[in-house]
């Protein structure tokens, strides 16, 4: 046993630059985040193409979950990946075993070919969970997603902020809003996905854990951290394209967004 759980450890911060960082964020809201996710981010469009294409909520949102799992050692870029996806199962639904798809689509993949037995073996794994799932299930999840979160952590014998994890949650939380028509903002206590561009941009700040840093901003601003990681995602980002985006759905919002490159 150490000392560590009895000791306060101090940690590194810029204060200045952190009482900015709150300011900016409080400014901006769950609502600048909620526009970010539906107008901006291209991975949000994809899972609109995919719903319309395959006909089918309970199918869609089992997709969605499945493919959140196994988005990691990408060979490029997420939003490439999410509409390739998007694409090949919107002329390819699955039968009746999840898995056995991917073990077709992704040896193929563009964006997504590295690792590739070890994510159909995930996906093993995670199908009997998905398969005891009905849409009424899937429905209340989406009221619940803290129970979500919790219940594949569970399924995937991972912990519950691990990230593919709680991105995961993301995206079922896109995939919701989609197929039931309806927003409900993620719960605080859902972790922030801990990728390298967040830890690279917690340490401007702090060298502090991202987790327990973007929990304690999470609290201050009112903004739940999945909806920080949706503000923070264009200006870690380089694409263009995303940009543009920002610029035409936030308005001067937009400005105030890319203002955090600075900080």
């Amino acid at each position: 046993m150490t000392l560590d759980r009895f000791l306060k450890v101090s940690y590194r911060e810029d204060r200045e630059k952190i009482k900015k960082l709150e300011g900016t964020l409080r400014k901006l809201g769950v609502g600048c985040a909620r526009t970010v996710e539906e107008k901006v981010d291209l991975q949000f469009d994809a899972l609109k193409n995919l719903h319309e294409n395959l006909g089918d909520d309970e199918l869609f949102l089992k997709l969605v979950v499945a493919n959140s799992i196994v988005s990691y050692q990408l060979s490029g870029k997420g939003e490439d990946w999410w509409w390739e996806f998007s694409r090949y199962f919107s002329e390819n639904p699955p039968g009746e075993e999840i898995a056995k798809a991917y073990a077709l689509f992704l040896p193929n993949s563009q964006t997504n070919r590295r690792l590739t037995a070890g994510k159909v073996k995930r996906l093993q794994k995670l199908e009997p969970f998905l398969d005891r799932l009905t849409l009424e299930d899937l429905r209340y999840y989406f009221r619940d997603m803290k129970g979500l979160r919790d219940d594949l952590a569970k399924a995937m014998n991972a912990k519950r902020d691990a990230k593919t994890i709680v991105f995961a949650i993301k995206m079922f939380g896109y995939a919701g809003r989609i197929a039931f028509g309806e927003f409900i903002p993620y719960p605080m206590e859902i972790e922030i996905p801990e990728d390298v561009r967040i830890k690279a941009y917690t340490e401007r700040f702090t060298n502090e854990p991202p987790v327990s840093f973007w929990k304690k901003i999470a609290e201050k601003t009112g903004i739940p951290p999945l909806h920080i990681d949706s503000i923070l995602w264009p200006v870690l980002g380089g694409k263009r394209e995303v940009v543009e985006r920002l610029k035409k759905h936030c308005g001067e919002k937009a400005g105030k967004v890319l203002k955090l490159r600075e900080l």
